[in-house]
């Protein structure tokens, strides 16, 4: 399905993009806070990797639904529909990214209908890019996986 293919070029080059801002932001100091408790970490890298993904998107897409790690709130939980949703972790492995372990990605999930139809997942410092489409497998660095 073309529209698949669309998604999920568009995910990939957002994707590519954020990874730049984590790897600019590992050569900094990074300011933690915690969220739910001392080992749920969020950062201000996470909040602005998001942010921009978000942006991005809902430009492109504006009649999407949205749903992040970091935007998530407990109080109000995110309607999850039939509606295409796109699904974001900014940084995830925060903790790693904290202590500059190099397993950290951005994971970008397009659901349509509430079934998975496209995942992006970028391990920015080791450049290692996972791609899949409902009904065309799943890839690593543009190689089929098995």
């Amino acid at each position: 399905e073309s529209h698949l293919q669309q998604y999920l070029i568009t995910a990939v080059r957002l994707t590519k993009v954020a990874g730049h801002t984590i790897r600019n932001a590992l050569q900094s100091e990074r300011q933690i806070q915690t969220k739910s408790s001392e080992v749920d970490l969020v950062t201000v890298t996470d909040k602005t990797v998001e942010d921009y993904l978000f942006h991005e998107l809902r430009a492109i897409y504006p009649n999407h639904r949205f749903i992040g790690e970091e935007s998530y709130n407990s109080l109000e939980k995110p309607v999850w529909s039939d509606e295409p949703t796109w699904i974001i972790d900014p940084v995830d492995g925060t903790t790693n990214f904290v202590h500059n372990f190099p397993y950290v990605a951005v994971s970008i999930g397009l659901t349509i209908n509430r079934v998975p139809s496209v995942a992006v997942v970028y391990n920015v410092i080791q450049d290692i890019l996972y791609t899949a489409v409902k009904g065309n497998g799943a890839w690593c660095n543009g190689v089929p996986m098995s």
